[in-house]
């Protein structure tokens, strides 16, 4: 019996995008299965975190094929012709996608439980009862069911960023994209937003995740990728790229990180 083709959530084919004369990505080369932890890593200005925000529709791919979710990021394809997408058809399209960046931008004025039931109720138009509800789940989810009536400057960083997962969960996407999530963490802080993540991933979400935790790519990622200049250098398994490095470039940038 033949098996059913998987696939995948992310596929990108030569994708280029830059700023003004400066070209950021140059031709990359991508792809994430559903239920895959896929870690991205390489050295500051290497294009990872763009390419994430190419993923979710907040930068414009300028050259290459870029599908999420079954779809051609920016573009629909009517009469022969692809015709760009709308602000709202953009907005639609990033509900399926949770981002959690390196700051948390929680809204200051709002306790934890609101800032994670906000976009339930003015971007999909669910209740606020409903929403509430939903928030409370997952604050609890991520360990923060006493804490969900504080307010961001009562809460420790860890805690800041781990509302801004529920956050993101809140719109119960598809695929999860986390740009350095730890990186503005004091190294105490970092543990418990690595756990809630590992959750995640033994849950089966699919996450695309660009980190300089190696210990975390290692121990949860499915496939790592390195970054260099804007385009995939290497990629493999952790234990391959890890141990058994092939490129040059690659061991030279795991040697000032390991």
């Amino acid at each position: 019996m033949n098996s059913v083709p998987v696939v995948p959530v992310v596929t990108a084919s030569g994708v280029r995008m830059s700023y003004g004369d400066t070209q950021v990505l140059n031709g990359v080369d991508f792809s994430v299965a559903p239920g895959e932890v896929s870690c991205v890593i390489g050295p500051s200005g290497s294009g990872k975190s763009t390419f994430l925000r190419c993923v979710n529709g907040l930068e414009p791919v300028l050259g290459g094929s870029l599908r999420v979710l079954g779809e051609e990021v920016g573009y629909d394809l009517r009469d022969g012709k692809y015709h760009p997408w709308s602000p709202k058809r953009f907005a639609a399209f990033r509900t399926k996608i949770g981002m959690v960046f390196q700051r948390f931008n929680l809204f200051a004025h709002q306790t934890a439980l609101e800032n994670v039931a906000c976009a339930p109720v003015h971007v999909t138009g669910v209740s606020a009862a409903q929403a509430r509800e939903t928030a409370m789940e997952h604050l609890d989810q991520v360990g923060l069911a006493d804490h969900m009536h504080k307010r961001p400057h009562q809460l420790s960083g860890g805690q800041q960023q781990r509302v801004a997962i529920a956050r993101a969960l809140a719109m119960n996407p598809t695929l999860m994209l986390f740009d350095e999530p730890t990186s503005a963490l004091d190294p105490e802080l970092v543990d418990e937003v690595l756990e809630v993540m590992k959750r995640l991933a033994r849950e089966g979400m699919t996450m695309i995740v660009v980190t300089h935790e190696i210990g975390f790519a290692r121990e949860v990622g499915d496939t790592l990728t390195f970054f260099d200049e804007g385009v995939v250098v290497e990629q493999g398994t952790p234990g391959e790229l890890l141990t058994n490095t092939r490129q040059a470039r690659t061991k030279a940038f795991l040697s000032s990180v390991l």
